[in-house]
């Protein structure tokens, strides 16, 4: 058997040179790719049939299967390399996304605004508290990066206390999002504690008297525990800033209400309200289960916890003021609607605030002293409604333009709230709503940068979809944009997850290369509401590669591009996506460029975070689940000697979310059958899932891709080519 595997990939190895020499764009003079990986073959069956996995001995993530990895990373570098425009290029891409100045994660308690900014020409964002005493950078990243080497470093999370006094600041490492929970003074920049480690998920909440705080902790993980086990049994623990933290709740607590292996708990507490809030996170399940009890015996090991919602109510978020408490739901109400109930009382009292609407969907909510704020959204773009306190009159707040609302801030002893907006080609601006004016500030934070709105413009499109549903996209061009021209495509497609109308950098910088980028609202997302969501899930899972196919096809039939033109690009989930529409359509797209793929859902499950994923994606220990994840599994669908298209796969090493095995295993079954174009898999052994990666690493990722598109795409003077 042995010398039949090794005389198959022999044969696989030489067709597949013999094809590449035949590709007319290959390139020139850099010479030949890495061997291919050794296939040995592991065959299960499973629910009465055999599935085969040629590189099962990769997830072990071994010197072999590094060194190759490496291996490839450095031909990949190498053929890039060979783009003789690129340096220029990473020159352009650079400058531009280092002409913004960013902020996110804005807070404002006791008087004081406490924020992450990443200034221009920064490479991470940084914490910033800005009083009446000045503004002070309270977490320098720079310099803790030079202190440690220059590692790439990144704050993961932050967590003011209630009277702005403190905050609680995650940190981590080489994209790995392994965060360290550390406390600063927001006034005099002083470490008060940390650092605490295993605090990947974040500090959840300060106790009110601002002496506490409750964060979520993994367990220590023994040498000989498997990989799955990484992220189960989390607890809830309180620390005070001078002990050892300690375990509150959880799967191994011994108190409180039960939770399971894969269930997050999470504790909420907050000035003004009578309850606290233990809430119960399922993995990446959005529905969430909730208990209530008195603010002040939260932490108390007898604290009588009442469920206030099970998951089968759909409630998805919350927030409260006072004794108000108000829910997001979307139990009989696809497009969700909001809730009001008194806190300690029944779920069976609670009354419909704000109601469903097709075509409406809401996002989030917010409570102010003076009113609760609802966001919702008509396809890409966001609208505010404003519930005041003490009645139920909606009234609806023009926003100052047009866009998506992002990272909102209220604080229920406050009036008015606090957001950022932005759309496709306008960065973000932070606005605080004044509700006795009705009025808008721009806080004047971040930098705006080097793009022009009016060079483009934005087309709301849709595409019919193989079963007649309309598929909405989004298509920015350049203003004066004619005839078929090089497209990218982007499509994620899981979790409920919405691509609205957002501002990237890494878009903004493909856009101003010429380039149309395109966002196809694919089914499994939450654009439409959950109805959307379910359409995209489980066994209609194949909707949402079909829906990009859709797209892709649509935007050929308008003219606005070509197969030779046409790109699609996903990551992470997305990787789905990314990888089945071009197995099921290898003849549509120009090429793939598929960022940390998640291509091999059927191992999935047996990654770190593979359990907390299988709300999302099933599990192959059900017959269905099995169906389901076979039909996702990009690797279970590609074929000997098919012409797949171009790829450039990404990974880093260090991601926790996506194991670097899985895109691994994709270039290699990609390469080994043997089809003409090239399967570049780019690693970054100081990177991860991408969260946490340096703007230097994300700038030269973009330059990247575009080089990619346009090397594939034919343009002249792009295709590698020695020096």
């Amino acid at each position: 058997m042995k010398l039949s595997v090794v005389a198959a990939a022999a044969v696989l190895a030489l067709a597949a040179g013999a094809a590449v020499a035949a590709d007319p764009l290959a390139p020139i003079g850099v010479g030949p790719a890495p061997a291919p990986a050794p296939a040995t073959p592991v065959t299960e069956t499973l629910w009465g049939g055999q599935v085969t996995d040629n590189y099962r001995y990769m997830e072990a993530l071994g010197p072999a299967t590094i060194d190759w990895m490496k291996g490839q990373g450095a031909y990949t570098r190498k053929v890039l390399d060979a783009i003789k425009p690129l340096r220029a290029l990473q020159a352009r891409v650079s400058a531009f996304t280092g002409s913004f100045g960013f902020v996110q994660s804005y807070n404002f308690y006791g008087g004081r605004s406490i924020y992450e900014e990443r200034r221009p020409g920064a490479d991470t964002f940084d914490l910033v508290v800005s009083d009446a005493g000045g503004t002070r950078r309270i977490v320098d990243m720079a310099a803790l990066r030079a202190q440690h080497g220059g590692t790439p470093m990144a704050i993961n999370f932050i967590l003011p206390s209630w009277d702005g006094s403190k905050v609680a600041v995650g940190i981590s490492e080489g994209g790995s999002e392994a965060a360290s929970l550390f406390v600063y003074d927001a006034v005099t920049g002083a470490r008060i504690a940390g650092p605490i480690d295993r605090a990947q998920f974040g500090a959840t909440s300060w106790s009110v008297d601002n002496r506490s705080i409750y964060f979520v902790r993994l367990k220590k993980v023994g040498p000989t525990d498997p990989p799955t086990e990484k992220y189960r049994d989390d607890t809830l623990d309180v620390w005070d800033l001078t002990g050892e933290p300690v375990v509150l709740y959880g799967s191994t607590a011994g108190r409180g209400p039960k939770f399971g292996h894969d269930e997050t708990p999470v504790l909420v507490v907050a000035p003004g309200t009578p309850v606290a809030f233990l809430i119960s996170q399922n993995g990446v399940q959005n529905e969430l289960k909730i208990w209530s009890a008195p603010a002040a015996r939260a932490a108390d090991a007898d604290a009588p916890w009442t469920l206030l919602a099970d998951r089968d109510e759909g409630v998805t978020a919350a927030d409260a003021r006072g004794g108000d408490l108000f829910l997001l739901s979307h139990k009989d109400a696809p497009t969700f609607k909001v809730l009001q109930l008194r806190a300690g009382a029944p779920l069976s009292t609670a009354v419909t605030l704000v109601p469903a609407e097709p075509g409406r969907v809401i996002e989030g909510l917010h409570a102010a002293a003076d009113a609760l704020y609802v966001w919702t959204r008509e396809g890409d773009y966001s609208h505010l409604l404003r519930i005041p306190a003490g009645n139920s009159r909606i009234e609806d707040v023009a926003l100052p333009t047009k866009g998506h609302v992002s990272d909102v801030f209220s604080d229920p002893r406050q009036p008015g709230v606090t957001f950022s907006l932005e759309n496709w080609v306008t960065p973000p601006t932070v606005f605080r709503f004044d509700p006795a004016g009705g009025t808008f500030a721009d806080l004047h934070l971040g930098v705006h940068g080097d793009i022009d709105a009016g060079q483009f413009k934005v087309s709301d499109l849709a595409a019919k979809g193989h079963d007649e549903m309309m598929i909405p996209y989004a298509l920015i061009q350049p203003r004066d944009a004619s005839g078929p021209a090089i497209t990218v495509v982007e499509a994620y497609g899981a979790y409920g997850i919405s691509e609205v109308a957002d501002f990237s950098p890494r878009r903004a910088a493909m856009m101003r290369e010429g380039i149309n980028y395109v966002v196809c609202a694919v089914r499994g997302g939450g654009e439409l509401g959950e109805a959307w969501r379910l359409g995209g899930k489980d066994a209609n899972k194949p909707n949402t590669w079909k829906d990009v196919i859709s797209c892709g096809e649509d935007l050929i039939a308008r003219g606005v591009t070509a197969k030779d033109k046409l790109f699609i690009i996903g990551g992470s989930a997305g990787g789905i996506t990314m990888g089945r529409a071009m197995t099921d359509r290898p003849d549509l797209f120009a090429g793939v460029i598929d960022i940390v793929p998640d291509a091999n859902p059927l191992r999935s499950e047996f990654t770190p975070g593979g359990p907390d994923n299988i709300p999302e994606f099933g599990t192959i220990k059900t017959e269905q689940g099995f169906k389901n994840l076979y039909a996702m599994d990009s690797i279970q669908h590609i074929k000997p000697g098919v012409a797949y298209p171009p790829i450039l796969i990404s990974t880093g090493l260090n991601d926790p979310r996506v194991a670097p095995w899985i895109p691994a295993k994709f270039a290699a079954a990609l390469e080994a059958a043997g089809g003409p174009n090239p399967v570049l898999l780019r690693v970054d052994a100081e990177a991860g899932h991408g969260i946490g990666s340096t703007r230097t690493q994300g700038d030269l990722l973009s330059a990247d891709w575009i080089a990619f598109a346009f090397w594939r795409a034919g343009k002249e003077g792009w295709r590698p080519q020695a020096r």
